[in-house]
C-alpha cells in the first residue's frame, strides 16, 4: 500500500499537468473550505453538497487510473476505519473530512494540522489534518462504526433522492418547454360564443320586462310561466357570460391547463337553474291554475307582446344556429353530434333555451287562444304545465351534457384509431398498448399510450451518428473492465438520450398534426 501510494505521489509533471488539464478542482475546494473554518464561518453542508462528494470520488479514481493505480470504492469513501497500516501518514483535506466522515468544522478545529503544497501554482497552500486523527474523531462524534456506517447508507439514499428530484424537474421542464406555445385561450366575451351570450342576454332581458307586463295586466298563467322563462334565462345566460369570461383567462401555476372548463361549470349551473327556477315555477304555477282556476281577462296585449317575443326568440335562435354550425365544421362533425358533445356548452345552452322559448310562446299562445274561446281558465293552466315540461326537458339535456364533459369522457374512436396508426407507422415504434384519449373540453385533447420501442432500431441509428472505426479503435485499446465499463456507460447513457429525443420528435409530430391534443404522454413498455 505504501508503495503504491509512493508511485501515486511521485509521478512526472506530465502526468501533474494532465490532472491540471481535467479541471482536477478537489484542492482547491479543500483551501476554501479550511479558509471559512479558519475564520469561524461553517460552510453549508446540506443535500447539495451530496453531488459533490461523488464528483470528487470520480475525480481521484480518474487519478488513480492514470497512474496505474487501481482504487477500490471503500478506498475512495474509507468505509474500513479499522486498516491503518500503512495509513498513519495520509492527510485529508478539510471538505473530504467533513463529506467522507459527516463532521462538523468545530469538529476540526482541535485536530492536528498542517499546510501542504497547492496543486495549482497560483494557489496558496492548502490546510490538510491527519486521516488517522480525522478517523478517531469520527468514532468520537458517532460512537461506532456502524453509526458511521449507518449515517453513510442515510445520506447515499439522500443522494439518490435528490437524484430523483432533479430528474422529476428536468421531466417537469421537458414537458413544458414542449407544450405548444402557439396555444391560447378561446375567445372571450367580445368574440365567438360570447357575442351569442351577451345577444341572448340583450333580448331575453327585453322580453322578460315585455312578459312581465303583460302578466300583470292579464293575469295569464302561461303568460305568468313564459315570464319565468325568460327571468330564467336572462340570469342563466348571464352565468354563462361569467363562464366565457373566465374561461379566457391565462393558466398560471394553480391551474396549469387554464380555465377552458368554466364553461361547463357555467352551463351545469345554467341547466340546474331552468330546471328549479322555470321549470319548477311553471309546473307549480300550472298546477295551481288548475286545482284554483281564476277568471280569464282580456289575452290582446299578451297576444301582441308573444307575437314580438316569437320573433326575438327565433332571431337570437338563428344566431346560435350559425355559431354553432361553424364549429361543427371546423371541428369536421355533424351539426348533431356537435351539440350533443356539447363542444362549445355557452352557445349550446343559447340554443337550447331558444329553441325551448320559441316553443313555450307556441305553446303559451295557442293554450290562451284556446282559452279564450272557450272561456275557461283550465287550458291556460295547462299551457303552464307544458311550458314547464318543455324547460325540464331542456335543463336535463343541458345538465346531462355538461356533467359528461366535467368528468372526463373519451375522443371518438376514429380520432384514437387515427392517432393510433400514425404512431404505429413510424419506424421507432412496434406497437401501441392502453391507449387513452381524453376530451379535456372546449376542443381540447389528452392522449396517453403505452409504446413498444424498436431497440434495434434506435441503436441503429445512433450508431449511424457514430465513427464505428474510432470506436472499434477504442475497444481494441481496452486493457481492463474499467475502460470496457466507462466505454459501455458512455454509449449506453448517449442512447437513452437518444431514446428521449425520439420521444420529443414522435410528440412533437404528434401535436403538430392533431393540434387539439393539448397533453400527450407516450410511456416506454
Amino acid at each position: 500500500m505504501r508503495m503504491s501510494r509512493w508511485l501515486f505521489f511521485s509521478s512526472s509533471s506530465k502526468f501533474i499537468s494532465n490532472l491540471l488539464a481535467e479541471g482536477n478542482y478537489f484542492p482547491y475546494l479543500g483551501h476554501s473550505f479550511s479558509r471559512l473554518s479558519s475564520k469561524g464561518i461553517s460552510p453549508p453542508l446540506n443535500i447539495f453538497s451530496l453531488r459533490c462528494i461523488h464528483t470528487i470520488r470520480l475525480d481521484w479514481q480518474k487519478i488513480g487510473e492514470k497512474a496505474g493505480i487501481p482504487l477500490s470504492s471503500n478506498q475512495g469513501t474509507h468505509s474500513a476505519l479499522n486498516s491503518k497500516n500503512g495509513m498513519e501518514r495520509n492527510f485529508i483535506t478539510p471538505v473530504r473530512a467533513m463529506n467522507d466522515f459527516f463532521l462538523k468544522p468545530s469538529d476540526l478545529e482541535l485536530l492536528r494540522k498542517t499546510r501542504r503544497r497547492s496543486p495549482y501554482e497560483s494557489e496558496p497552500p492548502i490546510t490538510v489534518y491527519w486521516l488517522k486523527d480525522v478517523e478517531a474523531k469520527a468514532l468520537e462524534v458517532w460512537g461506532s462504526q456502524e453509526a458511521l456506517d449507518r449515517e453513510r447508507k442515510k445520506k447515499t439514499e439522500e443522494l439518490k433522492r435528490y437524484q430523483q428530484y432533479i430528474f422529476s424537474v428536468k421531466r417537469v421542464l421537458k414537458d413544458m418547454r414542449k407544450e405548444p406555445t402557439n396555444w391560447s385561450p378561446q375567445g372571450g366575451l367580445m368574440e365567438g360564443s360570447g357575442k351569442v351570450v351577451l345577444t341572448a342576454v340583450a333580448i331575453n332581458g327585453c322580453n322578460f320586462l315585455f312578459k312581465l307586463i303583460a302578466w300583470l295586466y292579464t293575469g295569464s298563467h302561461s303568460m305568468f310561466s313564459e315570464c319565468l322563462h325568460s327571468l330564467a334565462d336572462t340570469a342563466n345566460q348571464l352565468i354563462l357570460a361569467y363562464g366565457i369570461h373566465k374561461s379566457s383567462q391565462q393558466s398560471n401555476p394553480d391551474h396549469p391547463y387554464g380555465y377552458s372548463n368554466m364553461r361547463y361549470v357555467a352551463s351545469l349551473v345554467s341547466g340546474v337553474g331552468i330546471f328549479c327556477v322555470g321549470a319548477g315555477l311553471s309546473v307549480y304555477h300550472g298546477i295551481t291554475g288548475i286545482f284554483n282556476p281564476d277568471p280569464i281577462g282580456s289575452f290582446y296585449w299578451a297576444f301582441f307582446i308573444l307575437g314580438g317575443s316569437l320573433v326575438s326568440e327565433s332571431a337570437t335562435l338563428l344566431v346560435a344556429i350559425n355559431s354553432l354550425k361553424k364549429g361543427a365544421t371546423k371541428a369536421e362533425m355533424s351539426f348533431w353530434e356537435y351539440v350533443k358533445r356539447g363542444q362549445d356548452p355557452s352557445v349550446n345552452v343559447v340554443l337550447l333555451e331558444d329553441l325551448a322559448a320559441v316553443l313555450g310562446v307556441m305553446v303559451a299562445g295557442s293554450c290562451m287562444a284556446v282559452a279564450t274561446h272557450l272561456n275557461s281558465p283550465i287550458p291556460d293552466a295547462i299551457g303552464s304545465l307544458l311550458v314547464g315540461i318543455v324547460l325540464g326537458a331542456v335543463a336535463s339535456f343541458i345538465i346531462y351534457s355538461n356533467s359528461a364533459a366535467l368528468v372526463g369522457r373519451s375522443i371518438p374512436l376514429s380520432s384514437i384509431q387515427q392517432i393510433n396508426s400514425e404512431l404505429e407507422r413510424d419506424l421507432m415504434i412496434r406497437a401501441v398498448h392502453d391507449v387513452k384519449g381524453i376530451d379535456m373540453g372546449s376542443g381540447l385533447v389528452r392522449y396517453k399510450a403505452e409504446v413498444d420501442f424498436d431497440g434495434r432500431e434506435l441503436t441503429r441509428s445512433y450508431l449511424d451518428k457514430q465513427d464505428l472505426e474510432m470506436m472499434l479503435e477504442e475497444v481494441g485499446n481496452m486493457r481492463n473492465i474499467n475502460e470496457m465499463e466507462a466505454f459501455m456507460l458512455k454509449h449506453g447513457e448517449n442512447i437513452v438520450d437518444l431514446l428521449g429525443a425520439e420521444i420529443d420528435r414522435i410528440e412533437n409530430a404528434l401535436r403538430k398534426k392533431h393540434p387539439e391534443v393539448r397533453h400527450c404522454d407516450l410511456e416506454l413498455l
